[in-house]
């Protein structure tokens, strides 16, 4: 009877003590700002037209973090309008004229100014003036799996069940940066390409278009309380396979960047690890160097890239962690020690793992190489090009619109309608269909225009330059790697 009332008392000591440990450990403030020039990530949850003042709404595509956790979360509502227009480039405009479009096409800047979080809060911003990116984004839901009450695995299992979890998410975020970043659906393609073809239309701002609006000034969350514990692998050098979530802060350009010139990342994401404790806070700028840079040549080959990162700089916060000495510090654990001497840069290894481009789809090879992609069915256009102009030119009598009769005299500007109407169509959107109509030489002419632009365009222009805008989303695994795997 004794026995069991000791071994109650025990086990209730414990409870009681653990928490009390907790309590009694070193703590301190961590203040908790976004600074200015952090890009948040929107979508267009509905499109606008292109016109001054006009409302914009918006979501935010993923969290905020301060230091060590979120602030803003994923989902968020973004509140803005459009605060001027500008007109297109010279080059644009030609363009958009060669193609039989008048419109006086021109470019909105949105400018955000409010943040309603989902507890109710509202929050005024002020962001840089924003045109948007050349990529749509489509939220998509994410299927959890439900725990299976036959199954109770117990804590070893679970602990590796939650670190395998870990391990997936990040795989998953590798796999979503390509997503991110697509060309509209086929819907979304017929509408825009039959609406270019109209001398005038209407201009909006498409619907999940995505911006990265800069803040102009800071945003202040207060301060959190951190602990000794939880710090204890801040600056270490992360374990391999590691990876962390930035942006880009300069930009690069496969025709312009040249060997060895300097890159800069920001961890855009805190990294912890296994057991949650902090490696490398937000704010943690990554510094690294071009490898290798080739520019984009005739027939569609496509500029390629290659840089990586070897210096690691935690943000100025990490300095004012000032936790008293634990006791015993000559028998402390070597990462203890790492966190008191307050490790503010290191040397790493680390690759690119995944990254976005706002201009063409990148694809990332193993080594962190770039190359842009482009889809084969851009031939498709090319062959449809080649069945038309072969259209718009068919003399053969037995083929004419109106037969024998249309091919003598004045009656044989009525020959072959469809076909010099498509040729028409083909090179000078609606206008050159209409012009077409006048006669069956100038159909064959805007015919064969197309044709030879298609061709040109497919074929024979140059391939697309890898370019990495100020703020592009980068993936970066930490990889260490021998001095003779890194020269090769």
């Amino acid at each position: 009877m004794n026995v069991k009332y000791l071994t109650i008392v025990f086990f209730a000591f414990a409870t009681w003590a653990q928490p009390q440990a907790a309590e009694n450990e070193p703590q301190q403030s961590m203040p908790l700002t976004v600074p200015a020039s952090v890009p948040l990530r929107v979508y267009l949850t509905k499109r606008i037209p292109k016109k001054v003042g006009a409302p914009v709404q918006a979501k935010l595509i993923e969290g905020v973090y301060a230091f060590d956790r979120e602030v803003i979360p994923a989902g968020t509502e973004v509140i803005g309008h459009v605060s001027r227009l500008e007109p297109v480039s010279k080059f644009q405009r030609t363009k958009a004229v060669l193609g039989g479009d008048f419109t006086p096409l021109h470019r909105a800047e949105v400018e955000f100014t409010s943040l309603k979080l989902p507890d109710g809060r509202e929050i005024a911003i002020v962001t840089q003036e924003n045109i948007g990116l050349n990529s749509i984004f489509s939220p998509k839901a994410r299927v959890k799996k439900k725990p299976d009450p036959q199954n109770n695995p117990g804590l070893v299992a679970t602990a590796k069940q939650n670190i395998q979890d870990q391990i997936n998410t990040q795989i998953d975020r590798v796999k979503s940066i390509p997503d991110l970043v697509r060309s509209p659906n086929k819907m979304e393609m017929l509408s825009d390409y039959l609406m270019a073809k109209l001398p005038y239309h209407p201009q909006y701002v498409r619907n999940g278009t995505r911006f990265d609006a800069e803040l102009k000034t800071p945003l202040d969350f207060g301060s959190e309380t951190v602990t000794r514990s939880s710090m204890l692998l801040l600056g270490t050098q992360p374990t391999a396979e590691s990876l962390v979530h930035a942006r880009l802060v300069t930009p690069l350009d496969s025709s312009l960047s040249k060997q060895g010139q300097q890159v800069d990342a920001v961890l855009s994401e805190p990294l912890f690890s296994t057991d949650h404790k902090l490696i490398l806070p937000e704010g943690t700028r990554l510094t690294g160097s071009v490898v290798m840079s080739q520019k984009a040549r005739w027939f569609h080959r496509s500029g390629r890239l290659r840089f990586n990162f070897q210096d690691v700089d935690l943000p100025a916060e990490v300095a004012q962690l000032k936790f008293p000495e634990p006791e015993q510090a000559s028998a402390a654990p070597p990462e203890t020690q790492v966190a008191t001497q307050k490790v503010l840069r290191f040397r790493s290894q680390a690759i690119l793992k995944a990254a976005e481009s706002d201009q063409a789809p990148v694809k990332v090879d193993s080594e962190g190489g770039v190359k842009t992609t482009e889809s084969k069915a851009r031939f498709i256009q090319t062959a449809i090009a080649v069945l038309i102009a072969s259209k718009s030119g068919d003399t053969d009598a037995g083929h004419l619109h109106g037969g024998g009769i249309g091919s003598v005299g004045g009656a044989g500007q009525n020959s072959n309608v469809s076909g010099r109407t498509l040729g028409g169509g083909l090179g000078f959107g609606l206008l050159g269909t209409a012009l077409s109509q006048s006669s069956k030489y100038v159909g064959m002419a805007f015919g064969y225009y197309g044709l030879g632009w298609s061709v040109f365009s497919t074929v024979i222009a140059r391939g697309q330059e890898v370019q990495f805008d100020k703020n592009a989303v980068i993936d970066i695994g930490f990889n260490p790697r021998t001095a003779a795997t890194a020269k090769k």
